[in-house]
């Protein structure tokens, strides 16, 4: 039995998905069962990270654990909780989702909410695999509505390039590291295959659904106000300021050959992405 925490989301349905086309045992934890149609011989399970007695129920005699938190303040305590569950019910492996980065020194500190997770599994005495993804192609989508109106896509890391890693890549990284022991003990860092700023995505996507896409450039202390006017939580909006700033100089222009290692094949590129997405953008 896998336990798949993160199940409703982009990356936590693909791995649901994948999974159970496999044959797996899945189970998809959810705050919410209602809200999830699951693809058929899936077990759906309630379980809340700040509820230690539904993560329990969840982890109840399963196997290996898939651990994908929320980014947010609470982000190591909720690593923690569901961790704490997993070896109390005797689960033997567990996978993380992290992020690019995560513990190493940069000029513009972004933030460390999965390294307390990252060392708590280590010192776990379970079979673990971090996987530290690069920013995710599917950001773009954010982007949906300033296009339908015919306005410019908002750029907050001016000419800085990123290597936009594909979810469905980190979803079949997840699955290759749940169901193998082939990456066990192992950090990867997953990125696309190709260097790109947001003017670069643009021009992608542009072609993708057949019209020309402007970028404008938005300054950072605007993009904090707008965070905190839509309500995102201060501390959040800190760190995605700083995040746009270490981008912005050059602090993710990463590209590695990790999801090629572990998947056999090259990473898919944003042009992929966008040409399997430009619906979304209709």
């Amino acid at each position: 039995m896998i336990l798949v925490t993160g199940a409703t989301g982009t990356i936590g349905s693909e791995t649901v998905r994948l999974l159970a086309a496999m044959g797996a045992r899945v189970r998809a934890m959810t705050r919410d069962p209602a809200a999830i149609t699951p693809p058929p011989g899936v077990e759906v399970v309630r379980g809340d990270f700040g509820e230690p007695g539904s993560l329990a129920r969840a982890a109840d005699k399963a196997e290996s654990l898939f651990l994908l938190s929320a980014p947010g303040p609470r982000l190591a305590e909720h690593d923690e909780a569901m961790l704490a569950a997993a070896c109390a019910a005797g689960v033997g492996k567990v996978v993380k989702v992290s992020a690019i980065g995560t513990g190493q020194n940069t000029e513009v500190k972004v933030g460390d909410w999965h390294l307390p997770g990252e060392r708590a599994i280590r010192a776990s005495g379970l079979r673990w695999t971090i996987l530290r993804p690069s920013s995710f192609a599917s950001n773009a989508l954010r982007w949906a509505g300033h296009l339908r109106r015919g306005e410019p896509i908002p750029n907050t890391t001016g000419t800085g390039r990123q290597g936009l890693v594909d979810p469905r890549d980190i979803a079949e990284a997840a699955v290759r590291a749940l169901t193998s022991d082939d990456h066990a003990g192992s950090v990867l860092t997953l990125t696309g295959p190709e260097l790109l700023s947001v003017p670069d995505q643009a021009a992608i996507l542009g072609e993708a659904i057949g019209r020309r896409i402007t970028a404008t450039d938005v300054p950072l202390e605007v993009y904090k106000e707008q965070l905190l006017a839509a309500g995102v939580d201060p501390a959040f909006a800190e760190i995605a300021v700083n995040g746009s700033r270490m981008v912005t100089q050059g602090g993710n222009a990463i590209v590695t050959k990790d999801v090629e290692r572990m998947l056999g094949r090259p990473a898919r590129t944003f042009s992929t992405w966008a040409n399997d997405h430009r619906t979304a953008f209709a």
